[in-house]
């Protein structure tokens, strides 16, 4: 397979810095060359550089940086465009607020396509607030109702050329949900599968209901990983730690079978923080997670000291 790699050096949408630099260490952690020793071919598109434009004032006081955002969401959406023309695209963030701009590009190259696009949102949050119901007003919150098609975006963020239909979202792993995303989620038809579902299904037969949906379809898959999916115990590089997350073999196993279905299409890895690191351990999982999903099996992944 062809994967094109591309940076997002945003930290803007979240009140922690060091997100920024959550591409240079994932390519640090040796993402490139774990993608070749698969057999994968590999280019590196560098960074995307938003150019910021005027953006209205917002009614909702609390918002943060809301041009900055918005500049990089259309960066990003052009860009996620125009790669995935002939690649897969793996996105390196980053805070979780360039999924608005990943995903509603792939939207469009799915739509352009004729074929529907599934997301597989893996997150301790379902970042499905809009701007009017965002009380921190970290925009890396938004993302996912942006692209969703959610009103109150509208004369603020770009005008989505495509949307991922809510009924086509599966969120997994999550555990942090404020009172107006739970009401949003639910008229929306968006399938959330919390950590307790999984404790009482297992994540596998809950993986494996949505892949069999994306399937039928003949659909693409696009999947947002951010690293608060994980439990910080393994994973502590992310400025919005909860504690309960997905184990080291439960997100192993999400990921092989991710590449069983042999459905992905397109992948983010955002809200790693370096700076909150230990000694790279977080970057380095993120890479062998990676590995995992493009192909690399138990029985010859490398012994790893953290």
């Amino acid at each position: 397979m062809h994967c094109r790699i591309i940076g997002a050096p945003i930290q803007e949408g979240t009140d922690r810095r060091g997100c920024d630099m959550g591409p240079s260490s994932l390519r640090t952690a040796g993402l490139v060359e774990a993608l070749v020793e698969l057999g994968h071919s590999v280019a590196d598109m560098g960074q995307v550089v938003p150019t910021p434009g005027p953006v209205p004032a917002h009614p909702n006081k609390a918002l943060k940086a809301l041009p900055t955002i918005a500049a990089w969401t259309a960066a990003l959406a052009e860009a996620a465009y125009q790669i995935s023309a002939d690649a897969m695209p793996i996105f390196l963030g980053g805070d979780h607020s360039m999924s608005a701009g990943t995903v509603s590009g792939i939207a469009r190259r799915a739509d352009e396509l004729g074929k529907p696009l599934f997301v597989l949102w893996l997150d301790a949050h379902p970042d499905f607030h809009t701007l009017d119901t965002t009380t921190s007003g970290n925009l890396h919150g938004v993302p996912l109702a942006y692209a969703s098609g959610l009103s109150g975006f509208q004369g603020y963020f770009p005008k989505l050329q495509a949307n991922v239909s809510p009924e086509r979202i599966c969120a997994l792993g999550i555990r942090s949900v404020d009172p107006a995303e739970r009401v949003a989620l639910a008229e929306a038809g968006v399938t959330v599968h919390d950590m307790r579902a999984i404790d009482e299904h297992g994540i596998a037969p809950l993986l494996r209901a949505f892949l069999e949906r994306v399937a039928a379809a003949g659909g693409m898959l696009h999947v947002s990983f951010d690293v608060d999916f994980l439990d910080p115990a393994i994973a502590p590089a992310v400025g919005t730690t909860v504690p309960g997350g997905a184990t080291f073999r439960e997100a192993h196993l999400v990921m092989e079978m991710l590449h069983d279905s042999g459905l992905v299409t397109s992948l983010d890895l955002v809200e790693l923080n370096p700076f909150l690191d230990e000694r790279g351990r977080t970057a380095t999982l993120m890479v062998d997670l990676t590995a995992s999903l493009m192909g690399r099996r138990i029985m010859d992944r490398p012994t790893r000291s953290y």
